[in-house]
């Protein structure tokens, strides 16, 4: 089954340049994104199994040059149907449905042609609307650690764009990013730690977590942006979609969020238990 235009090869390089649709798409989608977060329940829910089933879709159609056919909607349906399940409270059958259905959809690529690592994909959709559902799940501090978690990653995002711009100099990782440097890197990781420590102080109700979380998940957030930038090379795939105008796929959005979404409610649920996931992240 051929991919959809909407999602299928990079676009044209022309619209992808151009400014005015991307500022047109952000306000867009920003609100919606901000409303659901805010609103929380079964409005974040929904677009985190959106979100989920997405990703494998995208991964699906770099690796396997299928954005849609029968492999890729088994694998983003279980991706979608583990996150509502977990946030319906059947944690342990969340889990299993998206470990069957990254196999299911394994088998089915193999059996239809070219199979890549469609399994993995399976889980990089399906854990992370799991681990956001999670924090925002808490009461008490989810809100504000899903919030600060954007935050970061965009903190980390932009700093990363403008020092590298204006500093320029030695290649982060040249084999995996071409356009990456060490300015970027640490610019981000330096406009990461002065957003979190600004938004603690004015919207955080007197909580903060530490200076070295912070940078810890910038990291990762940069790890995960590196990461995709690799995968997407190995394919010859210049964005992963074109489900966004003027910005490409969602795991070009959201690729370094699906990393500190992971480890961030990791963290949290070991620290604070599944039912305060937020709070294990922000009360030290």
């Amino acid at each position: 089954m051929t991919q959809p235009s909407g999602l299928s090869g990079p676009p044209p390089s022309g619209r992808a340049g151009d400014l005015g649709m991307r500022v047109l798409s952000a306000a867009v989608l920003a609100p919606v994104v901000l409303g659901a977060v805010w609103f929380g329940g079964w409005a974040f829910v929904m677009l985190a199994a959106l979100a989920s089933a997405i990703l494998v879709s995208e991964w699906s159609g770099i690796s396997r040059s299928r954005y849609v056919d029968a492999a890729a909607v088994i694998g983003g349906a279980a991706a979608a149907v583990a996150v509502i399940g977990f946030a319906s409270g059947f944690v342990l059958a969340a889990f299993l449905v998206l470990g069957a259905g990254a196999g299911l959809a394994q088998a089915k690529a193999r059996g239809d042609g070219p199979a890549s690592a469609l399994w993995l994909g399976v889980l990089y959709g399906g854990l992370p609307g799991i681990a956001l559902v999670a924090l925002r799940s808490d009461p008490d501090f989810g809100l504000v650690a899903v919030i600060w978690l954007l935050v970061l990653v965009w903190a980390t995002d932009i700093g990363g764009y403008v020092f590298g711009r204006l500093i320029g100099g030695p290649k982060l990782a040249p084999r995996l990013s071409p356009k990456k440097t060490w300015a970027g890197f640490i610019g981000g990781l330096a406009a990461a730690i002065g957003a979190s420590w600004l938004f603690f102080q004015v919207a955080a109700y007197g909580i903060a977590a530490p200076i070295w979380l912070a940078a810890l998940l910038s990291i990762a957030s940069q790890l995960g942006d590196l990461g995709e930038s690799a995968f997407k090379r190995r394919y010859d795939v210049k964005d992963s979609s074109r489900l966004i105008p003027g910005h490409g796929g969602l795991m070009d959005r959201i690729d370094g969020l699906v990393v500190v979404a992971v480890l961030a409610a990791a963290l949290g649920i070991l620290r604070s238990g599944p039912d305060a996931a937020g709070a294990g992240v922000l009360v030290w």
